[in-house]
């Protein structure tokens, strides 16, 4: 062999190495499992659920090994709660919900995600339970409907439960007597409600590699989590504003925003800003509103307010639709939202002053209406009596003469005797002729 045959063939078999090292490379890339991880933190409603839904669409398309949900949550709408329970035991990727950090709760619609899940963990320190259903709309239900509520509920949980080998009867006393079960209670039980506990989602990781756990439909699959690749999910831009307009505390402010921007634009028609801002206002209030407990009694309490507030312009009441407004105002925030839980309740160090705010605007504003009503008349004939002029011509009684008044040059007649120059004021008006006396 030549030295420039050796020269190929070496250059060649370098070549060769390379592709053969990039290989094994890219072999050993694809082969780190893959792990989707995503954070709820907020109520169980339609842009969570949304979020959750896309998360676990994503992990499949990915051939993800598994896809992480750490929640927290103070509970939410039964219907998203079904929305994402249905695509979970759906999912090829397996699920866990991981109730984290210490400190941190899933309750009511948090605990039935935990139950349905492939993999339920819980941090030191944390809770779950309390499932029992209250009505959407905030009002109170009789005891028939609650019953028939809560029996529904209580079954969907044990049919959860026993599809994931979860204690059974625990699960129900969540639902039918509203029991909440610490981390080591749940982990505890015989048979547990959750997995295992851990410290973060890298001690769970850690934990469940090599782990085989029981999916829905019977079959069983090994998790691989070592050395996983992490995949942070978060919501997009729209749906973190969407999830920000669903709390109370927000959409008592878009309420009272929007009420208060189509009051002002009906005393002042043609401003046109605080009707466009008003009508946004309340479109995004009530597309908050759906998806919270809503007491409607207090959203007609509040409407009455402002509407009360509106005819003190309208009606003389001397005073009384002004009270009534304030009165409806108050107790329509202390009804609106109707909830045990805190995180869905009205912060009143909020709302206390934002309605004194509102009141005295209001008021203000109506004290201007009342003063321009009461101010007397600048046109026509009633704004021409009392008006101070200048005799252009003299006047005797039973002629006519000119005098300038109001900026205006006026035929005149007086019933008396009227000098050039002197000063006049005006008595009375007859067509285009003013009645005028001496001043």
């Amino acid at each position: 062999m030549t030295t420039r045959a050796r020269y190929w063939s070496c250059a060649l078999a370098l070549v060769w190495l390379s592709g053969a090292l990039g290989l094994v490379r890219v072999a050993t890339q694809s082969s780190a499992p893959v792990v989707y991880s995503a954070e709820v933190e907020s109520i169980i409603h339609p842009v969570s659920a949304e979020f959750m839904i896309e998360a676990m669409e994503q992990a499949d398309e990915a051939s993800a090994a598994l896809v992480v949900f750490t929640l927290r949550t103070p509970g939410g709408l039964v219907d998203s709660t079904r929305d994402i329970v249905t695509r979970m035991l759906a999912a090829k990727t397996p699920v866990a919900v991981f109730v984290g950090p210490s400190g941190a709760r899933a309750a009511s619609a948090g605990f039935v995600l935990t139950i349905a899940a492939d993999v339920a963990a819980m941090a030191p320190g944390t809770h779950i339970g309390a499932a029992h259903p209250v009505s959407g709309g905030g009002e109170q239900m009789d005891e028939t409907v609650s019953q028939k509520a809560a029996s529904d509920m209580a079954a969907y949980v044990r049919t959860l439960a026993s599809g994931r080998r979860r204690n059974v009867a625990l699960s129900e006393e969540a639902v039918n007597d509203s029991r909440a079960f610490t981390d080591r209670e749940a982990l505890d039980a015989d048979p547990p409600l959750i997995d295992l506990s851990a410290t973060d989602l890298s001690d769970l990781l850690l934990q469940l590699d090599g782990r085989t756990i029981s999916r829905f439909d019977g079959t069983t699959t090994e998790l691989r989590t070592a050395n996983a690749e992490i995949v942070h999910l978060e919501m997009s831009i729209r749906q973190r504003v969407l999830s920000s307009i669903a709390n109370p505390n927000i959409a008592y402010l878009l309420l009272s925003l929007g009420m208060l921007g189509l009051t002002i634009e009906l005393w002042s028609p043609g401003a046109v800003f605080p009707g466009v801002v008003g009508g946004v206002s309340l479109v995004l209030a009530f597309f908050a509103l759906q998806m919270l407990p809503v007491n409607y009694a207090g959203v007609l309490l509040l409407m009455l307010g402002f509407l009360m507030l509106i005819l003190e312009i309208k009606v003389i009441s001397f005073g009384l639709l002004t009270v009534g407004g304030i009165i409806s105002l108050v107790l329509g925030s202390m009804m609106l939202i109707d909830s045990p839980v805190p995180e869905l309740q009205l912060n009143f160090g909020l709302v206390l002053p934002m309605l004194g705010a509102f009141i005295a605007i209001a008021i203000f504003l109506i004290r201007l209406a009342v003063a321009a009503q009461r101010q007397a008349a600048f046109t026509g004939e009633k704004g021409m009596l009392r008006q101070v002029g200048t005799a252009l011509t003299a006047i005797n009684p039973g002629q006519v003469g000119q005098v300038s008044a109001h900026g205006e040059i006026w035929n005149a007649r007086s019933d008396e005797p009227i000098s050039e120059h002197s000063r006049v004021h005006v008595v009375g008006v007859d067509g285009l002729t003013l009645i005028v006396r001496n001043e």
